[in-house]
């Protein structure tokens, strides 16, 4: 089941970061949650593992018209993004595909916001 969609940019890793960042802000997502699972893992259970970070990304906006339409949903929310370090060193971004999540309800508010935000995420993946 392909559920994301992600590209391979020519940027270092910490510099993806911000340009995700950065682009996320311009359509109107700010990052609630940043999770570094390198180190997680590291400090946890002594695992080495690849750079690798998940931003939890939020329109405020969009994200109250779809609780209000449907109060669980927040069970799927943020907007999850992953810059990851591949081993010959390439960065790849990576973003869930919010459609996937408005197939498992069937509210037409959550399906037409889901296809707002899958358009505002394929114009950051565009501009990164």
């Amino acid at each position: 089941m392909e559920y994301g969609f992600s590209k391979t940019v020519d940027l270092s890793f910490e510099k993806a970061i911000i340009k995700v960042t950065d682009e996320l802000k311009k359509e109107g997502f700010g990052i609630l949650t940043s999770i570094d699972v390198q180190d997680t893992l590291k400090k946890k259970i002594n695992v080495d593992f690849k750079k690798y970070v998940i931003l939890g990304a939020c329109n405020p906006v969009l994200a109250h018209k779809a609780l209000s339409a449907e109060e669980q949903l927040g069970l799927l929310l943020p907007c999850n993004v992953v810059v990851s370090e591949a081993e010959d060193k390439t960065i790849k971004v990576s973003f869930f595909d919010p459609e996937v999540m408005s197939k498992l309800l069937e509210n037409p508010v959550i399906v037409a916001v889901a296809a707002e935000v899958k358009q505002k995420l394929l114009k950051v993946l565009e501009h990164i």
